[in-house]
């Protein structure tokens, strides 16, 4: 049911005004979802009502899956939560840095 994406690609939600590009993803069939609804290429011609969790993207953040091995920048925030094979993608944490002692 899902597709497959290269880097590159920009997805836009059917929901809300949230936009993402994917920096790395596997080389495999995905189902990219914001607010419970299919994610597009492109922009959609008409919003939807959400079916799924809506707790919001925020702009210049980075969201991984729970075993890092896809990564997508969201470029336009909005109401929706992504999500992909129906698990929500949470916000990359920043590498603890070493001290300088």
């Amino acid at each position: 049911m899902g597709e497959i994406f290269k880097p590159g690609v920009k997805l836009s939600s059917a929901v809300c005004k949230t936009q993402i590009m994917a920096l790395r993803v596997p080389a495999s069939e995905l189902d990219v979802k914001c607010g419970g609804v299919p994610m597009q290429i492109g922009d959609p011609e008409q919003l939807l009502d959400a079916v799924g969790e809506m707790s919001g993207t925020l702009v210049g953040k980075r969201y991984v899956d729970e075993q890092d091995t896809m990564e997508f920048l969201c470029t336009r925030g909005g109401e929706g939560t992504v999500s992909v094979n129906g698990k929500a993608l949470d916000i990359k944490q920043a590498k603890q840095l070493p001290s300088s002692d």
